[in-house]
Formats: structure tokens, sequence, C-alpha cells
């Protein structure tokens, strides 16, 4: 009796957890409304045991990079210069001289080291490569080749330079070869032209101007900073500049500081200017109805190379890894691509699409997807399973043993879709 009585305890927790709203879970928790800055959290799931007599024996990834600072030299300049300028004439309130203080000291951290990965993001890797090492020790045994691929971009290189050295130093004899090369740009970060081009159109544009009309109101913010209403008005674009100081509050989680601006903002606002940020991403990168469900495709040649790569690793069937890293405007779609739990579904409600869909769930910083396979001895059966930031994911296959799937379902039901996409 005891037993069932913790079980219903347990299931009441979970259900109470997931009967928050994405308003309730950002006043809990400032971080989570950084979005795309919000700070990789550590994992607590644990991996489902695989069924009987299977064993990983290949894995196959794409990860962000890790934590960074932030890449628009307009994210540090124009509160700087905005803050600077009303100094001085003396239109700063005691509060605003004490954030242009902070955002002068970060500007300052940030000096030549625009969109670089800091020292947490490095750790983060670690930490994924230690887990993904103690998860599935059978693929990284004895000398596992391990092929790993960057972008181009610094950030990304040492993100991938941090895992695999700690794959190393927990296997000295792994086979480990790194690349970062334009020659695999094309799926790495494709650049998805006329995609792009449908992401930026009137349409998208009017969508998400209507909307932060309605949830962006930096005037309590300017009165708290500034001395003058009648100056704000006059020189610069309030709701820009909220904007650009909410951008240094969500990415200081990426730092190893006791700096804050989030106390600037109140628990609303948080909400409201992330319910922007998430509702960009939305629109420009998952399978909106505004752009005909068609972003998730920016990454068709990513998840092809992903299926190509695992037919070349499954035919061998030695044990082996494939790791990519790149950027969370490649993972979010590819993410809605794969149709990860709810995460492919088109959603027409731009004002309630925060209680149906948060992107921070899917692209913190170091965000992943990992494919992890799954063998039997004298069993031609393949199985997979796939992981979204270290946690287990339904896919859109039957299956009889999740979370985990029969590879040849899996790879016929992807093979449809991007045949399907590549005839439209």
């Amino acid at each position: 009796m005891k037993k069932l009585t913790s079980v219903l305890v347990l299931l009441l927790l979970i259900l109470t957890v997931q009967a928050q709203t994405a308003r309730e879970e950002i006043s809990a928790n400032r971080y989570l409304s950084g979005n795309n800055y919000y700070a990789y959290p550590t994992p607590i799931a644990r991996q489902t045991a695989a069924p009987k007599g299977y064993e990983p024996f290949y894995i196959s990834t794409y990860m962000r990079h890790g934590s960074r600072y932030l890449i628009d030299p307009n994210d540090y300049r124009f509160p700087k210069q905005t803050l600077l300028k009303a100094d001085s004439l003396n239109k700063l309130t005691p509060t605003g001289k004490n954030t242009l203080e902070l955002v002068l000291r970060m500007a300052d951290m940030a000096e030549g080291r625009l969109g670089e990965l800091t020292p947490l993001g490095a750790r983060q890797h670690r930490g994924i490569a230690k887990r993904m090492y103690t998860n599935f020790p059978q693929i990284f045994a004895d000398s596992t080749e391990v092929d790993a691929r960057s972008t181009v971009v610094i950030r990304c290189i040492l993100s991938m330079t941090s895992e695999c050295l700690q794959l190393q130093a927990m296997n000295p004899q792994l086979r480990i070869k790194n690349d970062a090369s334009h020659h695999d740009m094309y799926y790495m970060n494709p650049p998805a032209k006329e995609l792009s081009k449908l992401s930026k159109s009137d349409k998208v544009k009017e969508v998400q101007k209507d909307f932060e009309a309605k949830h962006v109101h930096p005037e309590r913010l300017m009165k708290v900073l500034f001395t003058d209403a009648e100056y704000v008005k006059a020189n610069f674009d309030a709701a820009r500049l909220m904007k650009r100081l909410f951008d240094l509050a969500c990415n200081m989680q990426n730092h190893d500081t006791d700096m804050e601006l989030y106390p600037l903002f109140t628990d609303e606002e948080c909400y409201d200017l992330w319910s922007c940020n998430n509702l960009y991403w939305y629109l420009t990168h998952a399978a909106s109805p505004v752009t005909n469900g068609l972003m998730p495709y920016r990454e068709a040649e990513l998840l092809r190379n992903i299926l190509d790569m695992a037919d070349v690793a499954l035919k061998e069937g030695k044990n082996q890894a494939t790791l990519r890293f790149g950027h969370e405007s490649c993972l979010l779609p590819l993410v809605a691509l794969l149709e990860l739990n709810h995460y492919g579904e088109s959603y027409s409600d731009v004002e309630n699409l925060s209680e149906q869909w948060r992107a921070y769930d899917i692209f913190p910083m170091a965000c992943n997807v990992q494919f992890v396979f799954f063998h039997k001895k004298g069993n031609n059966d393949i199985l997979v399973k796939v992981l979204l930031n270290e946690k287990e994911t339904k896919l859109p296959v039957k299956t009889d043993m999740a979370p985990y799937y029969h590879w040849k379902d899996v790879e016929s039901y992807y093979r449809e879709k991007l045949d399907k996409y590549q005839r439209m």
C-alpha cells in the first residue's frame, strides 16, 4: 500500500508539472525566458533499459554549440550608447545609472569576443560527452571510431573540441577524427535560400509586428531608468532599448558572473518578451501555417545525411559515433522536421502558442539530438531511440516498444517525407 501511495504521489507531481503554463514556468525560473539564450540545464531523466539482448552500437548526433557571448555588436552598443548619452544630459535615475554601469561592464567583458564560446559552454559539452559515454559505454569501448564534424564557426569548433577531449580522456583508445570545413556546410548549416525568403516575407513580419504591439510595453521600464519621459520619446525607440536590455539580462546566465539585469523586469514583462521571441522562432523555423509548414525543411539535407550515415554504419555493424556540431537555427527545424514529441505540429492561434509550443524546451545552449542505435546478436532488426537534450522522445512512427522504434520503420517514414518534399 505504501508503494502504491508513493507511485500515486509521483504521478500527481508529474501531472502538476505538466499542467504549468509558460507564464508559471517563467515566473518560477526566469532563465527560461532567455529561450535560445537559456543555459543548458543538466538533465535528470533516466534512460529506459533496452529490450532484452539489445546493446547500443552506433550514435549519431546534431548538437548546438555551448553558451556564448551575444553576436550582434549592437546588442551591447545600442544600450551602452543610449544610456551614456542620457547620463551625459543628467537624464538617468539612480537605477538608470546602475544599469549603465552594468551594461558598461558587460560590454567591456564582451569586447573582441562577440559570438565566442564561454567557459560555461565548454563545460556543458564536457558534461554531455561524459553522460553520453556513461549511458552508452558499449559504443565507446575499445578503439571505436568517432567522426566529429563542426560548422566553420569557432564556437562550434571549440564545442566539438571540448566534447571530444572529454571522450578521449574517458577512453584514450578512441580513434577520433575532427573536421570543420565548408565542404560539409550544405548539410551542417544549409542556406535554404528560398525558405529563408519565405521566413522573411511581409506576412511573417506583419504577424510578428502585430503580436509585439500587444505584448511589448516599455513605459514602466523607461520610468524606472529615465527622469524625463519627453526625452525618451524624442531620442530613441523605447521598445528597442527594452528588448536589447532584456537580451543582455537573458544572456548573463551563460557567463560565470554575478552581474544581473533581470531585476529590471517584472514577471509579466519577462513572459511577454519571451512570447515575442517564441513566436519569432516558430514562424521562421517551425511548422507554422503562416509559412505553410515548410520551415522545418530547411534541414532536409541534414536529415538526409543522418539517414545516409546511419545506413553506412549499420551495414558495417561495428561500434562507431557520428557527432555534428552546429547551431540552434538548424537544430530547431530539425526537431520539427523529425516531429519529435509535438514539436512538428502546426498551430494557428499565435496568442495561445505559448501554451502549445515552447522553444526553450528545444534549443537551450548546447541543445542536442541523439539517435542511438541498438542491435542484437542473431537478429537483423535494428532498434533506435531519439533523445532531445538527453531525454527520450516520441517519434511519428508506430512502435510496440516505446521509446524504442524499429529503424526500418523510422527510416522509411523519413525517406518518404523527404521524397515528398523533393517532389513539391
